[in-house]
């Protein structure tokens, strides 16, 4: 929360080239399914949450955009490529895992229920295993470097050498 009460977020792209702050209230979270952010998020589906009654500043650069619509532009990092905004004359979204804790915002609704692909209420009964229960990746898991920026705002980007080995595991 901020001093007047309000609750602040915070997030950005993968690598840290691109994060942002929001202090408001977030609008409703969705889930949306149509073949237009299924293309834009590379995934079966794009889950988004409003911002268009929050304050929004980008601390560090802006999302390139790309016209996707005649209505719609989508905003990513012009670095590393991860998806970050979805904006219509009627507001602005934001990707739900861009933000620093995504855990906080759950969707309430899904849109685009034409693009939802069938295997999709399926996924939550498939067998579930951690990275570490995965008998085939502990080696590759063993000295794997993760270069993805931390969940939280740094005062530099790119992370010097010797950060990025304090900030691996967080």
């Amino acid at each position: 929360m901020s001093l007047d009460n309000k609750p602040v977020y915070s997030g950005g792209c993968q690598c840290g080239a691109v994060r942002f702050h929001i202090e408001g209230a977030l609008g409703e979270a969705s889930v949306c399914h149509c073949r237009m952010c299924q293309k834009a998020s590379g995934n079966i589906m794009l889950p988004l949450v409003s911002v268009r009654g929050a304050k929004l500043t980008w601390t560090r650069a802006e999302p390139k955009r790309f016209q996707s619509s005649s209505h719609v532009r989508r905003g990513f990092c012009p670095h590393c490529g991860t998806p970050l905004t979805y904006e219509a004359p009627d507001g602005l979204a934001i990707a739900i895992a861009a933000f620093d804790h995504p855990e906080e915002i759950a969707p309430v609704v899904q849109w685009g229920m034409e693009g939802k692909l069938p295997y999709t209420d399926g996924i939550a009964a498939l067998p579930g295993y951690t990275s570490e229960e995965d008998a085939d990746a502990v080696e590759f898991l063993r000295d794997l470097v993760s270069y993805q920026h931390p969940d939280h705002d740094t005062d530099e980007w790119p992370l010097p050498e010797n950060a990025r080995k304090d900030t691996e595991n967080e």
